[in-house]
């Protein structure tokens, strides 16, 4: 089976925790992501603090008209509890947990708690679909198999 390492984007984008909710949306756009790993640096060791995503700032930002834009740090509006999953966590088991809690992303730490990569809802219904189609070729050439011994 396939493990969260295997699978993860190891690209991935951060913030610190005090950066500005409008430097993480200049950071997401130029990045071209929906999210940002919000990350303590300990002893130079890249640590994940939380996530914040483009659904936290338009619904928990914007949508409200905080008068505080200007101000308002990253780690004010960040997605609470962090969920993380480790490198050799099987895919199945992150999975369950995303549903389980309702998240489209998690971080992936290694067994020092240092942020690895990310995997994303999208990533998880790319790989899903592809099997998908291989299960659906299998049943196809089966049935092209049957066929010719018949005649």
């Amino acid at each position: 089976m396939t493990t969260a390492g295997e699978l993860c984007n190891r690209r991935v984008v951060t913030i610190g925790k005090t950066e500005t909710v409008i430097e993480a949306a200049r950071r997401m756009r130029a990045h071209h992501v929906g999210s940002l790993v919000i990350v303590d640096e300990p002893a130079g060791r890249t640590v994940p603090a939380g996530i914040i995503t483009d659904r936290d700032i338009v619904v928990g930002v914007v949508a409200n008209a905080s008068p505080y834009l200007e101000s308002l740090q990253v780690a004010d509006v960040a997605t609470e509890p962090l969920v993380t999953a480790r490198e050799q966590e099987d895919l199945l088991d992150v999975l369950g947990r995303m549903r389980a809690e309702g998240i489209r992303r998690v971080p992936v730490v290694n067994d020092e708690g240092v942020l690895q990569g990310i995997i994303a809802f999208d990533d998880l219904l790319e790989l899903l679909s592809d099997e998908l189609s291989e299960l659906s070729a299998l049943v196809t050439r089966q049935q092209r198999r049957e066929a010719q011994r018949r005649i």
